[in-house]
């Protein structure tokens, strides 16, 4: 059957819904060459802002959130088919593993001197706060978010543990596991300053690819390559420490690579708790296995 072209130019046709229409057909159709908005703008034939507005209100997303949107279901279906990470990486058109990540988190890493001194020059402001997985410790620096942990009120004096547990921590005791990996920095008890991190780390609502939550690694050249590992794992997902290692290029070193996931000062952002053992068991989790099942089935709530 002959293909029929519609002939009149997107200029002539000022029904937003006719827009809205053939913005999204296009994203979808070209989504692997991830068209930018000022592409978007052009077919249109309406100003970046107004196409931004206009999508936005019939849509109920931007243009560049649909696009992430179709490329997150792509991902989906491409690992649920037993596809690589890396191989649906490249399928995707993304430039790196890490983009298959929620498109909510970005990264940077202290230099080694920082953590090889201890965290001499560093200030690390604190608070406590509540999140959906118990007590939260946020720890931050002036370049963005540097720890969290969890604590259990009413857990005891110190760590004990629960069968099948990790170690469980109450207030102090999880204060003194964090300041021990950095034990020359400087640090500030501010609950206005950390809030806004505890608000958005646990609230989906608030994860913007727009405005990236901006997250600084302190640790070892190993360690950190480790957690960018981490930050590979899609939402929703899993991998076990075998795989982590093979990804970082150690395939020999699993033993090391679970040695630095449980070191993640970064808990639930860089998501150590769907590295689970070869075998499909859970196994340990710095901050309780209980609390690591609390939080693959509230990913898996969220990701359906």
């Amino acid at each position: 059957m002959e293909q029929i072209i519609d002939p009149r130019p997107l200029e002539t046709d000022h029904s937003d819904y006719a827009v809205v229409r053939r913005v999204i057909e296009h994203i979808s159709d070209n989504w692997r060459d991830r068209p930018e908005l000022d592409e978007l703008a052009r077919m249109s034939g309406l100003s970046v802002t107004q196409l931004q507005k206009t999508f936005t209100r019939w849509a109920g997303l931007s243009p560049k959130a649909f696009l992430q949107a179709v490329t997150l279901d792509h991902a989906r279906r491409l690992l649920a088919d037993g596809a690589p990470l890396l191989d649906a990486t490249y399928e995707l058109g993304l430039s790196s593993p890490g983009r298959l990540h929620d498109l909510f988190v970005t990264h940077e890493a202290m230099s080694p001197g920082d953590f090889k001194t201890g965290g001499e020059s560093l200030v690390i402001r604190y608070g406590f706060h509540t999140s959906p997985f118990g007590t939260a410790l946020i720890m931050a620096t002036d370049r963005g978010l540097a720890g969290i942990a969890f604590a259990d009120d009413g857990a005891g004096a110190a760590p004990g543990r629960h069968a099948g547990e990790s170690q469980i921590f109450d207030r102090e005791h999880a204060m003194a596991d964090m300041k021990s990996r950095w034990p020359k920095a400087r640090y500030i008890e501010d609950q206005s300053a950390t809030a806004p991190y505890a608000a958005r780390v646990f609230d989906p609502t608030q994860w913007n690819a727009d405005k990236p939550l901006r997250v600084v690694l302190i640790g070892t050249d190993f360690q950190i390559r480790v957690w960018e590992g981490l930050l590979n794992i899609p939402f929703g997902g899993g991998s076990t420490y075998g795989d982590l290692a093979c990804q970082i290029g150690k395939p020999k070193a699993a033993r090391a690579v679970g040695a630095a996931v449980g070191r993640n000062p970064v808990s639930f952002v860089v998501p150590c708790h769907r590295v689970i053992g070869k075998s499909g068991e859970l196994t340990g989790y710095h901050w309780g296995l209980t609390r690591k099942r609390a939080m693959l089935g509230w990913e898996a709530a969220h990701a359906s």
